[in-house]
């Protein structure tokens, strides 16, 4: 048994599944069940929300112990499907270690392409508004409001900005550009517009697995994503309520004018 290669394709597993947004005792009962086909004494992974730290140990073998930082974070739930695949078959024999390790190395290499993220943008909030009782002025403003929140986002990956950087300044340009776009369409209501346009910025995954976290008793992962989307909230708080003021301001001053 490569013992080296176990750990090596459990990290890998949990590395994937926390890049993807998959809950912390998600992640370590994949990682732990892929450890223990190693059948050592010890086979343990311990799982935070920035890394992870697996271990095997036998006395007769020497301790292999990797650690591993996780640094970015997102949603994939296709990917998190895929890797339970390739753990459940590698688990039940169907599939040989090397097999897993490279499976799972296809994983990662997967990724979606841009313009799949920003249709997906445009999409979202033209999707919300007719729930929160929008028309269709409020559907082709939503989705307008989309494009640009997609081209924000894709700028600032770009040019690797800082994610709370990145949601404040979003939030702050589509809600000021909405607000001086719909003051001037008559029939267009603009809260909808507005709440349609920050909902792909809404942290909901994040906070439904912080309460999962904590319900499984991983408080430390649990806390650690409360305030990740606290954080995130708040950004886009700020954003949204400062952009209103100015361009409340400049329609103000406009009219003065």
């Amino acid at each position: 048994m490569d013992y080296k290669l176990v750990i090596r394709t459990a990290v890998l597993a949990g590395e994937l599944m926390l890049l993807s947004g998959a809950e912390t005792y998600r992640v370590e009962d994949t990682m732990n069940r892929i450890l223990q086909t190693a059948g050592t004494q010890t086979a343990e992974a311990l799982v935070f929300r920035t890394g992870i730290l697996a271990t095997i140990d036998d006395p007769d073998i020497e301790p292999v112990t990797m650690m591993h930082r996780v640094k970015a974070s997102g949603t994939n739930l296709n990917r998190i499907m895929q890797v339970n695949a390739i753990s459940r078959k590698y688990c039940a024999g169907e599939m040989t270690l090397l097999e897993a390790y490279e499976g799972l190395g296809s994983i990662q290499k997967k990724k979606y392409k841009i313009w799949h993220y920003n249709l997906a943008t445009v999409i979202i909030p033209a999707g919300f508004a007719p729930l929160f009782g929008g028309q269709m002025p409020e559907m082709l403003l939503s989705a307008l409001a989309g494009a640009l929140l997609a081209l924000i986002i894709t700028a600032a990956k770009k040019w690797k900005v800082n994610g709370l950087i990145s949601d404040v300044v979003s939030s702050f340009v589509v809600v000021m550009a909405v607000f001086l776009l719909g003051i001037k369409m008559t029939g267009v209501n603009i809260d909808v517009v507005i709440i349609s346009a920050i909902m792909p910025l809404v942290p909901g995954v994040a906070i439904t697995n912080a309460v999962r976290d904590i319900v499984q008793g991983d408080y430390m992962s649990g806390n650690a994503r409360v305030l990740e989307a606290f954080l995130t909230a708040a950004g886009i708080a700020i954003g949204a309520g400062a952009g209103m003021w100015l361009a409340r301001l400049l329609i103000g001053g406009g009219m003065a004018g």
